[in-house]
């Protein structure tokens, strides 16, 4: 049985790790969403040089890293050696763009991990096969769920394993009708990642009725959280773990 069919409702997925508290998609972050009773963390994954799946959101090193450029033009091992922490805060300088067998070898015995599949200036590319490779080495298919903006990503890991969970995630507003629509419900008829004002109460009971959980993006402010876990959302994806589990445990969910 998979993991995600054994977690209560509703279920707080640390975006990016504690990422309130921490360096998104580092190791720090990742460890303080487990101390703090995340039922799930969420990473963005894309392939290096030397094309080995590294864990950071941007496809540039810019804003979250002491690097430069595409992380695309950079091997692994000179990705590891940039500081991912300092930015956040000097207390976390030295953290480092981990590799995404490191974050399964460490975290995926201890929760959920959402892996999104963050190709989007390379679609071609073989990151979804490579990843869904590591996955199957280690055989943590059960403790693994895949999204993506790419139904294409989808799909492969669909072919790969049929019983693979996966959710496509949809982009906000007019901009993701379509994603959220029944022409796509065939590529992930469970588990569908909608934007938070997006998820109202009536999709919320509408994709219900078709037997298909629903998991709000990014979800950080308390009233909107709260009007979502009154409408039955079945996750959440926040930065704020902390203050979503007590918000939880406040209004008796």
């Amino acid at each position: 049985m998979h993991l995600l069919d054994q977690l209560g409702r509703p279920v707080v997925i640390a975006h990016r790790g504690a990422s309130s508290s921490a360096p998104e998609n580092t190791i720090a972050a990742f460890r303080e969403a487990v101390d703090l009773g995340a039922h799930a963390i969420e990473l963005d994954t894309m392939l290096s040089a030397d094309g080995i799946p590294v864990v950071i959101h941007d496809h540039t090193l810019d804003r979250t890293t002491t690097g430069s450029g595409l992380v695309s033009r950079l091997p692994l091992q000179e990705l590891t050696r940039l500081d991912a922490g300092s930015w956040f805060s000097e207390s976390f300088s030295g953290e480092k763009i981990p590799s995404l067998q490191f974050v399964l070898d460490e975290f995926s015995d201890q929760l959920m991990i959402n892996i999104e599949l963050k190709n989007y200036h390379s679609p071609k590319d073989n990151l979804a096969e490579t990843v869904i490779k590591m996955v199957d080495r280690k055989k943590k298919w059960d403790s693994i769920l895949f999204s993506s903006f790419l139904p294409g990503n989808i799909r492969k890991v669909k072919a790969a394993n049929p019983g693979a969970k996966v959710a496509l995630l949809c982009a906000e507003g007019l901009s993701g009708w379509i994603t959220r629509s029944a022409f796509y419900r065939h590529l992930s008829p469970e588990i569908i990642h909608p934007a938070a004002v997006d998820a109202s109460q009536e999709y919320i009971k509408r994709q219900h009725q078709k037997g298909r959980r629903v998991h709000a993006w990014t979800v950080n402010n308390p009233m909107l959280a709260e009007k979502l876990f009154r409408s039955q959302i079945d996750g959440i994806f926040t930065d704020d773990p902390a203050s979503m589990m007590t918000l939880i445990d406040i209004i008796s969910l």
